[in-house]
């Protein structure tokens, strides 16, 4: 009975709990949806006098208002307009917030009714306490009744028969005993189940509550916040409306001002017309007299006087240039012999000595035998691989080298060099040599370009360009080395250049590279500016580059300063003393027009002018021509030579027709 007691206590004590957190949570002051409602009317409702200065301002004459007041009016409306969209969207923000008091209110109803719920399964819980308290009052009185009746039989049977009615009713409460804990273990079991259920669906709902709570609350203040917003923006929107009254009563005054000024500017302009007339009457009657004055008509005066006028500026300005044509002679003459002299002074180059022979020195006398080999085999083999003459006479250790070409003579010298260095002379040596020395002298070419290019400060060439410059290293102008002298011109254009204040950068390149040419002469047709100028453009330099390549021999004429700089630069390195020498040009020119008439026939493989122009040793391909074809070519060029060349003494032509067969045993 106590424990039973106690369960329904509990049960009690949890209803009453879960009853009170409801009655507090009802509590909580509702919002007031009459004032909200009352304030987001007040907020949406339009201000009449804002809207008749707008519409008076719309209906104004815009012609006479100036510029900055009607701007100050437009961003007066601008404010206004902003001022509008901000209460509108408070009164979004307010809709919003009504619409989560309302979420939470239904929140609210919804614990309620769950709190109902509960209490009512309580009371069947109470009811069911109830069944099982009247269950066990019955049992009681049952057992009560037993024992009685026990009693009773003791008194009129036998004490073994009292001993087994004993027995029985024992049994009997045993099992009536047994009976009760099983319901009093039942309803523990389910009091627990109550409880735990009961105690878990309230928490669910006071979460819920909580949770129901704060989204009110921050509805609250986000309403609070937006009236606290809406009533900043009314301030704003009643400041704006005043702004915009002065500002129409200010543009209303000068728009009046301004039909005053207008009134005025009409009555000048009238009187300014009635002036101008009378002026013009004036004029017309002065013209008048003047021509019944003169004789003349207005016409025929103005023709005399723009005659006479005409006259006397013509003989000014012929005055004039005759005295500028004659002070600019004096001094470009003079300001140009102090560039030339200047530019000319700040090069130092040494006079030239060009050669046709080189000296090669020997470490013994016994080294010549050795270069002449067996029956001249030796020698023989080394001018016809270098198409370079090997004088060899009485002058001790050492031994002469003869050509005109001097990239031939070099590479001649540098393969007799590498051949007396190894000791091993001979044909087949002599042909590893001279390839090697080939290589070496187009390195040494290519260094020479490169060396040239940074003196002179020119860069980014062409590839191509730098090794035709390289091949200049070796030519010669008239005794003058190609290379030294494009070196020299440059130094020269650029200082000239310098001096005239013209840029200095396509004068150098121009005149580094006029004579590119010069390095293809036995290889393109035409004269060497107009190839060097071909050239030029094929890799890339400019027109203005190209135009002074073609133009510093006056192929072209020059059209630019830049060329006519360059033609002098030319002609300063060239003209100097000790730069050239007319007899060694001719002598290159003649053997080259040896090599180049022997050239162009048939079958021709190479052509070496030799003995001083000689002896010219034409070596043909036996594939092409037959020992007969080789005299008849003997005989062609001997003729050649003689109608178109002039020379003292005889050329001896020898064609030379070798067939070689090779096999490598292995």
């Amino acid at each position: 009975m106590t424990e039973t007691l106690l369960v329904f206590l509990s049960l009690m004590v949890v209803v009453l709990l879960v009853f009170v957190i409801i009655l507090s949570r009802r509590r909580t002051a509702p919002v007031d949806e009459d004032r909200l409602r009352r304030l987001l009317d007040q907020a949406l409702t339009a201000h009449t006098p804002a809207s008749g200065i707008v519409a008076a301002g719309r209906h104004a004459d815009g012609d006479a208002v100036s510029a900055e007041t009607a701007a100050e009016v437009q961003r007066a409306y601008r404010d206004l307009a902003a001022g509008r969209q901000r209460v509108a969207r408070a009164d979004a923000d307010a809709d919003s917030a009504r619409a989560d008091a309302v979420t939470a209110r239904n929140d609210a109803d919804s614990a309620r009714n769950d709190a109902d719920s509960a209490r009512n399964d309580a009371k069947a819980a109470r009811v069911e306490i109830e069944s099982a308290r009247a269950e066990t009052e019955t049992v009681r009185a049952e057992v009560n009744a037993d024992r009685a009746q026990a009693q009773v039989a003791d008194q009129g049977v036998t004490e073994s028969a009292q001993l087994a009615a004993r027995e029985l009713a024992a049994a009997e409460v045993a099992d009536a005993l047994a009976e009760i804990d099983r319901q009093r273990v039942a309803l523990a079991e389910e009091r627990h189940r109550l409880v735990t259920e009961t105690t878990a669906a309230v928490a669910a709902e006071r979460t819920d509550l909580q949770t129901a709570q704060q989204r009110l609350q921050a509805s609250m203040e986000a309403l609070a916040e937006d009236q606290r917003r809406l009533a900043a923006d009314r301030e704003r929107t009643r400041g704006d409306e005043s702004e915009v009254g002065r500002m129409w009563a200010k543009v209303t005054g000068k728009e009046q001002l301004l039909q005053l000024e207008a009134e005025q500017l009409a009555a000048r302009q009238d009187e300014l017309a009635e002036r101008r007339r009378a002026v013009e009457e004036h004029a017309l009657t002065a013209e008048v007299e003047l021509v019944r004055i003169s004789g003349l008509t207005a016409d025929a005066a103005r023709a005399e006087l723009m005659s006479r006028q005409e006259d006397l500026a013509r003989r000014d300005s012929a005055m004039m240039v005759r005295r500028i044509e004659s002070e600019a002679q004096a001094s470009a003459k003079q300001r140009a012999r102090a560039i030339v002299a200047d530019a000319i002074q700040r090069v130092a180059s040494d006079q030239t000595a060009q050669t046709v022979v080189s000296v090669v020195h020997l470490p013994a006398d016994e080294v010549k035998g050795r270069i002449i080999g067996r029956e001249g085999r030796n020698i023989r083999a080394f001018e016809t691989v270098t198409g370079v003459n090997v004088i060899i006479d009485d002058t001790p250790e050492a031994v002469l080298l003869s050509c005109f070409d001097p990239v031939r003579r070099e590479i001649g010298r540098i393969t007799l060099e590498m051949l007396i260095e190894d000791g091993r002379i001979h044909p087949h040596r002599i042909e590893e040599a001279y390839d090697r020395a080939h290589d070496e002298v187009e390195a040494r070419c290519a260094r020479a370009a490169e060396d040239a290019m940074l003196d002179v400060g020119v860069s980014d060439l062409h590839p191509e360009l730098v090794k035709l410059l390289g091949h200049l290293k070796y030519r010669t102008s008239y005794g003058q080395n190609v290379l030294g002298h494009l070196v020299e011109s440059a130094h020269i254009a650029g200082g000239m250049a310098a001096e005239l204040g013209v840029d200095p950068k396509p004068v150098i390149r121009g005149a580094f590279l006029h004579d590119i040419g010069k390095a293809l002469t036995h290889e393109a047709q035409g004269s060497h500016a107009m190839v060097g100028a071909e050239l030029a453009r094929r890799y890339g330099e400019g027109d203005e580059v190209a135009h002074c390549i073609e133009a510093h021999h006056d192929e072209v004429p020059p059209s630019t300063v830049e060329a006519v700089l360059t033609q002098a630069a030319d002609a300063c390195s060239g003209g100097r003393p000790g730069a050239r020498r007319e007899s060694m040009e001719s002598y290159v020119q003649r053997l080259e027009r040896i090599e180049s008439i022997a050239a162009g026939k048939r079958g021709v493989e190479k052509v070496f002018a030799m003995q001083a122009g000689r002896e010219l040793r034409v070596m043909v391909k036996p594939d092409v021509l037959d020992d007969l074809e080789a005299h008849l070519l003997a005989r062609e060029v001997a003729k050649q030579i003689e109608e178109e060349l002039t020379y003292p003494g005889q050329v001896r032509v020898t064609v030379v027709r070798e067939s070689r067969a090779t096999e490598v045993a292995r």
